[in-house]
């Protein structure tokens, strides 16, 4: 298959959606019919899969008017969660699958077992609209809330409220991101690296299989935070809300703690907390006490993030876990709670300089990456999938374009 976009006809395209395996003896206009049908039969999937979550949407928000929170609710909500679980499995193209199973079967599952409890983001003080429920409950965006100033004898509250605990272990909040001028500009730049990236990815077997694994890492870290930003920019627009940033640069972390706790996909950390990290936290402080309780909790939230990582790969590639991603996490958070332990130890007395920092973190991140998280996704091929599926959609959307405009012509 060439690897310049522009010179790749529609017919020379292999879609990799289960391809069957005579596709290449086909002729032309035969394989450009399969094609064809391959995508619009998985765009198809792709909207049964989006009325079935949407049914389910639906009968979650009702169930909030008349079962009160608890075990009864709880019990409600579980066939939803199952079915979110099995919705990714109608799904064959690695974007469409992977990006359902990481908002639904991961994200929106947990946001309903949180709802089951009566606990944000889906159950709120005040009554919350269809709309709003279920864009919250779908996509990966949390609200950005801003409290009213609170008055006292005439004076403005200034005192911020005692902050949550982190999911590393800490108190405090993200840091606030930059200006919205200077975000945008930000994101823009990265969507042409990503696009760049894309082109050079194309010709990865003349590279060194170290740097492809380089090249992966920016790939996946380009990709996820442009879809999330995407997504976001869209549910804003339409609800008018203020969003929490997904990313805040993570490549500028100076500490495990940095990195997972208020930089890298903020989205998923912030279901975590409530569904994984304060209720083992809750329940560590009673045997252990409150010093040590958060090394428990760290550790719970990274094997839980594991599995359904796991989970994902399956989805993708539908191939036997291997386990290896359980074990990156486990690795993640094994360290982090030695981190947190040598902080309590020092106190503050040995602080490393900023950029040896920044490199000794993300050097660790990427490395563990190579060697844990990576060897799964290329076994199950999903990065040549991917990007044949970039080149199947061009050309698909390019014969839709040229079948459209003779139709227009002919009338």
């Amino acid at each position: 298959m060439s690897r310049q976009l522009d010179q790749v006809p529609f017919s020379s395209v292999l879609i990799v959606l289960n391809p069957p395996q005579n596709l290449p003896f086909l002729s032309d206009k035969q394989r450009e019919i399969k094609i064809r049908e391959e995508m619009e039969g998985e765009f198809g999937n792709f909207i049964e899969v989006l009325s079935s979550i949407f049914v389910c949407l639906f009968y979650s928000y009702s169930l909030g008017k008349i079962v009160p929170k608890g075990k009864t609710r709880l019990l409600c909500v579980v066939p939803v969660v199952c079915l979110f679980l099995y919705l990714p499995l109608h799904l064959s193209s690695v974007h469409l699958g992977g990006a359902t199973a990481f908002f639904i079967s991961w994200l929106g599952s947990f946001k309903l077992l949180l709802f089951a409890f009566g606990k944000r983001p889906l159950a709120s003080d005040q009554s919350i609209s269809i709309g709003r429920f279920m864009a919250i409950a779908c996509l990966p965006i949390e609200i950005e809330e801003i409290p009213p100033p609170k008055h006292q004898n005439g004076h403005i509250k200034t005192d911020p409220s005692p902050s949550k605990p982190h999911l590393n272990g800490q108190n405090g909040n993200t840091p606030h991101p930059r200006s919205a001028k200077s975000t945008t500009l930000n994101h823009v730049i990265k969507g042409f690296l990503l696009v760049i990236l894309i082109g050079i990815l194309y010709y990865s077997e003349h590279f060194h299989p170290n740097l492809i694994l380089v090249l992966h890492c920016l790939y996946i870290y380009l990709l996820l935070e442009f879809l999330l930003v995407m997504v976001g920019v869209l549910a804003q627009a339409l609800l008018g809300l203020e969003l929490k940033p997904h990313f805040n640069e993570p490549y500028l972390s100076t500490s495990l703690q940095d990195f997972w706790g208020r930089r890298w996909n903020l989205m998923a950390t912030s279901i975590l907390r409530p569904a994984v990290y304060e209720p083992i936290l809750d329940c560590s402080t009673r045997f252990i006490g409150r010093k040590w309780a958060p090394l428990p909790a760290v550790m719970g939230s990274f094997v839980v993030s594991g599995l359904m990582h796991e989970l994902i790969y399956y989805y993708q590639g539908r191939v036997q876990p291997t386990w290896e991603v359980t074990w990156f996490f486990i690795l993640q958070g094994s360290c982090l709670m030695v981190e947190i332990l040598l902080k309590k130890a020092l106190r503050g007395r040995f602080r490393l300089p900023t950029p040896v920092s920044v490199v000794l973190t993300v050097g660790f991140v990427v490395v563990t990456c190579f060697w844990l998280f990576f060897p799964q996704f290329l076994r199950s091929k999903a990065d040549v999938r991917m990007l044949e599926e970039y080149v199947a959609f061009g050309a698909y959307m390019k014969n839709v374009a040229q079948t459209s405009q003779k139709w227009l012509s002919s009338s």
